[in-house]
């Protein structure tokens, strides 16, 4: 009762001719400020225009009444339009929150009325004596039918549209081992699915409300209990245990294998990242906040001898069917180390870093030609929403042999370069002087 107290009141009529209002006056203003604009940008392009001085002479003579050209539909009743009329932008409209409200409430009154309007047919029926011409229940069996034709149909669009862009060829030894876990979920869920919905609408679709029927009671049975809490169970357990060995498969690296794969280290921050490469060492020197600077942006410890062949680069290049260790980290906030087509995905944690090696089985040119994509790259992404400029965060991998990766390697600067020597040299100078201040004191 209350709720339809509600809908009687004058307060809510008044609140959608307020909410009308306020939609209108907002679309006049947005559409005097863009016709403005628009007259302002046309003015000064005149103005500057003229500046430039004269104009060279027209190849088609302008000389002619273009609202009478064929090409002009006008109103698209035959009624030419004038060019210089710049037609109103409208778009801000759908935009607002106040448009929506008000499709949503026509729309729920639209529903009100067709429902009052059934109401009235179904009481005028009962006083004449007739039976009730309407069946609902059979009306919400037939549209839960249809609910759920249309529901599978929209599973099996979903799987065959964007399920292709989600199931393509692993670039990396360990993705396939992903992919084996991914599918065989994939089809175990699917299958529950499909069935568990069969049952639910065509039970409802079956059985539909009817007085001439009356529902049985069935409140309890222990065996079908059993049957729905054990099989679920066991399921589970068998992709818990599934995804548990292939991730430790995954992370679980020797230390033989870790020592001899090639050394790589990726730093995300707002919004980018910065790759360094180990040097003929294999190794990666340290690093400590405290010594970022200008000239040395990841606070690379250059005491420690290890830092001092480790080469910048822009890219990522790495060599095919070689193991290769990303050290991950971030100089700010959350970031997430995500290269898709290699299945690889680590959150960049600051002040601890986090690992992840990997093998690449194809170069991108291979890829490029398994994909029929010649515009196909490899690209490395961040996962986690880090701010404004989140979507700037990619790099490009290119995967090449091992010639190819050499040759490349050869061409990436030190970090250790003159400038960060001199300001190493200046600190030093500053830190012996302060020591013989401090002494002669």
């Amino acid at each position: 009762m209350r709720v339809r107290n509600f809908f009687k009141s004058p307060l809510l009529y008044s609140l959608v001719l307020v909410v009308g209002l306020m939609t209108a006056l907002g679309v006049q203003a947005q559409t005097t400020d863009t016709t403005a604009v628009s007259m302002s940008t046309a003015m000064d392009t005149a103005s500057t225009a003229a500046a430039a001085g004269p104009a060279s002479p027209t190849l088609i003579s302008t000389d002619v009444d273009t609202t009478q050209l064929s090409w002009n539909l006008g109103d698209g009743q035959g009624n030419p339009v004038e060019i210089g009329k710049i037609a109103p932008d409208y778009t801000p409209i759908y935009k607002s929150f106040s448009y929506y409200f008000l499709l949503f409430f026509l729309f729920c009154a639209f529903i009100a009325i067709i429902g009052r309007s059934l109401k009235a047919y179904e009481l005028t029926r009962s006083i004449q004596g007739k039976e009730k011409g309407i069946n609902w229940h059979r009306i919400q069996a037939v549209l839960l039918g249809i609910v759920l034709v249309v529901g599978l149909y929209g599973a099996y669009w979903s799987y065959t549209t964007q399920g292709a862009m989600v199931n393509s060829i692993s670039g990396t030894e360990h993705g396939e081992r992903i992919d084996f876990m991914f599918n065989i979920t994939v089809i175990i869920t699917t299958i529950v699915f499909v069935i568990t919905h069969i049952l639910l609408f065509g039970f409802s679709v079956r059985y539909a409300g009817s007085e001439k029927r009356k529902a049985y009671f069935y409140p309890h049975n222990n065996a079908i209990e059993r049957l729905w809490t054990i099989a679920p169970a066991i399921v589970l357990t068998v992709l818990v245990l599934l995804g548990f060995f292939t991730w430790k498969g995954i992370t679980n690296i020797s230390d033989s294998d870790q020592k001899n794969a090639l050394q790589v280290e990726v730093t995300g921050e707002q919004f980018k990242w910065s790759l360094r490469y180990s040097g003929a060492d294999n190794q990666i020197g340290t690093r400590n906040y405290k010594l970022i600077s200008p000239t040395n942006g990841l606070g690379i410890d250059f005491t420690d001898k290890k830092s001092w062949d480790d080469r910048l680069a822009g890219d990522i290049v790495l060599p095919v069917n070689r193991s290769v260790r990303f050290t991950i980290g971030s100089k700010d906030v959350l970031h997430s180390f995500y290269i898709p087509t290699f299945r690889v995905q680590m959150n960049a944690v600051p002040g601890m870093p986090t690992y992840f090696q990997f093998t690449p089985k194809y170069t991108t040119a291979e890829m490029r030609g398994k994909l029929n994509d010649p515009k196909f790259d490899y690209i490395l992404l961040c996962a986690k929403i880090c701010g404004a400029g989140h979507y700037n965060m990619q790099v490009k991998v290119r995967v090449v042999s091992e010639k190819e990766y050499q040759e490349w390697l050869t061409k990436q600067p030190l970090y250790y370069n003159d400038d960060v020597k001199k300001e190493l040299q200046m600190a030093s100078a500053s830190t012996s002087a302060q020591v013989a201040l401090t002494s002669n004191n």
